[in-house]
């Protein structure tokens, strides 16, 4: 520990991990560090199914209605991968992949006032198609798809008569003439928007984010969505390999006594009565709880389930999207399902999430809407977590720590969080490109 490092992260968490990978890559000699025995963090796997009970404090099932326990991989803060979204593109050109293997989420679906569920379309085919709208919404909604799916910046010809400048989204669909049910599942289930305010800002990031939906659904037909099998405690793991490829640094089990400053900004880590030297730090907020702000709280309910969710028997796996104006809420809620498809349950067995930001004092309640899709649940654990950010961005003091996951069933939030970590550290925005050139150079 009596080395100087560029950058010492703590804690394993994905978007540490990741963080990690990425300096690595670009050259810094790195440290991590975290005070457990396990990646993962909060979004940790656990296995056996028994470890689930015990950190729920709940008594352990004596007979063998689950299984064996050990095929069981339950992730704590589950979320799915945009087959065709950034952290694909970190994982493919970091040579990542190599330790992973994904498979599809069979369907990508949209609650609608009312209680039905409509598998959101994507394509001119599959809206004229849809029940979600009626038939002339269909064709107004066709015509926006193939406005989206043409749209290039440099070329205007595919503008439809919007300036890319100063055109914002609520005058899109405007001209494209969707209704407010439309708008609603567009930018809450095809763009992940959290709230509406992208109606008000400048059309041309919603429109790319549709796209890149729209493409990562075309990669495998049925959703834009893919899933780790065994769950996604292999990610953080496989980024440390990356890191160490490049000569990270990997401590676990490592108590962190103190941030040590001087004049303000950092410059070391006191572990076990030793200090190691570094030139910046990064980590989760868990080690910053001077340094951080509450800004929400999130309820989760993982629950076990023996069948598949009543409305659509047929998916084994899905993520539901409830847009907050379809119940009457400020936040979306998110429903997300996997199973034996992708190794994390006994056969015949469901994980289903169901997750949203608080509103009330009643945090369980808010959850109704997402239950009432699940049908019978044999098991459910509650969880309630402060969404914690950063006071400032970190660069007086350089200290760069990352939020903490959202209620989203995606890893969209996550990756822009990443993104964003890296330019306050780096001063620079990540090359995607260079990370494979850089692998291939490492590996000759």
């Amino acid at each position: 520990m009596d080395e100087d490092y560029d950058a010492i992260i703590l804690g394993t968490g994905l978007k540490e991990c990741v963080l990690s990978g990425m300096l690595s890559v670009a050259g810094k000699k790195v440290l991590h560090m975290d005070r457990q025995k396990y990646y993962g963090g909060a979004g940790a796997s656990l296995t056996p199914l028994s470890d689930l009970f015990k950190k729920f404090n709940k008594p352990e099932p004596s007979d063998d209605k689950f299984g064996k326990g050990r095929d069981w991989n339950v992730d704590m803060i589950p979320k799915l991968l945009m087959s065709s979204g950034q952290l694909v593109k970190l994982l493919i050109h970091s040579g990542v992949t190599r330790y992973l293997e994904f498979k599809s989420v069979e369907g990508s679906y949209v609650f609608k006032k009312g209680g039905n569920i409509h598998k959101i379309p994507a394509s001119e085919k599959e809206a004229l198609a849809s029940s979600l709208m009626g038939i002339f919404e269909k064709r107004r909604f066709a015509k926006f798809v193939t406005f989206v799916n043409n749209f290039d910046e440099e070329d205007p010809k595919t503008f439809s008569g919007l300036d890319p400048k100063t055109t914002i989204m609520a005058e899109v669909f405007h001209k494209f003439g969707l209704d407010h049910n439309t708008a609603d599942f567009v930018g809450h289930a095809m763009a992940l928007y959290i709230n509406d305010d992208y109606q008000n800002e400048n059309f041309v990031p919603t429109v790319k984010r549709i796209a890149l939906y729209c493409d990562s659904l075309s990669r495998y037909g049925k959703s834009p969505y893919i899933y780790p099998l065994y769950g996604l405690g292999e990610l953080p793991q496989g980024f440390a390999r990356l890191s160490a490829i490049y000569g990270g640094t990997y401590m676990l089990d490592k108590p962190i006594e103190e941030i040590v400053m001087e004049n303000d900004v950092v410059v070391g880590v006191k572990s076990e009565g030793e200090t190691a030297r570094c030139k910046m730090v990064i980590g989760d907020p868990s080690y910053f709880p001077n340094r951080v702000q509450k800004v929400a709280q999130v309820v989760r309910a993982i629950c076990l389930l023996n069948h598949t969710i009543p409305k659509i028997p047929e998916a084994t796996s899905l993520q539901i999207i409830i847009p907050q104006n379809q119940v009457g809420r400020k936040s979306d809620i998110y429903v997300l399902m996997v199973s034996k498809t992708h190794n994390v349950a006994e056969k015949g067995w469901y994980i289903a999430l169901v997750a949203t930001t608080v509103e009330t004092n009643n945090p369980e309640a808010e959850l109704k809407p997402g239950l009432d899709l699940l049908g019978p649940i044999t098991e459910k654990f509650i969880s309630i977590d402060d969404q914690e950010a950063p006071l400032d961005s970190g660069e007086d003091n350089q200290i760069f720590i990352t939020k903490s996951f959202d209620a989203t069933t995606h890893f969209e939030t996550t990756c822009d969080d990443i993104l964003d970590t890296y330019r306050r550290a780096t001063g620079e925005e990540f090359d995607f490109s260079k990370v494979q050139d850089d692998l291939q150079a490492a590996q000759e």
